[in-house]
């Protein structure tokens, strides 16, 4: 039998007990990584972080997972929230537990790859809208308001979307391999990087 198909049947619940546990003393889960401005940076800094290669990877994976209109349209979900929580962020807005909810977003996008949860896809978007808010808020609030703090903005975004296309690639190659489950041992992977982030 492939190894890949044992996933541990209690791995995933020691995981998501284990984040839970620790959701209330996180620390910053999101440093800064640099200068917010310019194309370069903005396009540079979600290389640079954990917390953003695995919660836009993440994205990906499940839209591959779930498949059919998701490919596109939950990428596309995370894309635009994100530049709507950016611009929040840039207006000085305060909006409370946004380092919670990044990490939040990786624990439970890590654990419904997992559990390989196929939501209905109005539901997949409003997730994905909400853990797209805290990560474009967070960046928001880090840029300037003018050319060059746009010029980044636009930057992040590029980056994003490259990073959900390779969770895609990732997970259509996956599928194509018979290895369905290898999207969920990646799952696993990036719930556990949520939990690392816990005590960042």
């Amino acid at each position: 039998m492939n190894n890949l198909s044992r996933i541990p049947t209690r791995l995933p619940r020691l995981l998501m007990v284990a984040g839970v546990l620790l959701v209330p003393s996180l620390a910053s889960a999101h440093p800064g990584h640099g200068p917010a401005a310019g194309f370069g940076p903005g396009l540079a800094h979600p290389l640079t972080g954990l917390d953003h290669i695995c919660a836009m990877v993440a994205v990906g994976l499940w839209a591959a997972q779930c498949g059919g209109r998701a490919l596109w349209v939950m990428p596309l979900s995370f894309v635009s929230v994100m530049i709507a929580g950016g611009a929040l962020g840039m207006t000085g807005t305060v909006v409370p537990f946004i380092e919670a909810g990044i990490v939040a977003s990786i624990l439970i996008l890590g654990f419904l790859l997992v559990f390989a949860v196929r939501l209905p896809l109005l539901a997949a978007m409003l997730a994905l809208g909400i853990f797209a808010f805290f990560h474009g808020f967070a960046h928001g609030m880090e840029m300037p308001q003018n050319t060059s703090g746009f010029a980044y903005g636009f930057g992040f975004v590029v980056a994003t979307a490259s990073l959900h296309a390779c969770g895609i690639s990732l997970g259509l190659l996956a599928k194509k391999a018979k290895g369905i489950d290898l999207i969920r041992c990646c799952g696993g992977a990036i719930a556990g990087c949520g939990i690392l982030l816990c005590f960042a």
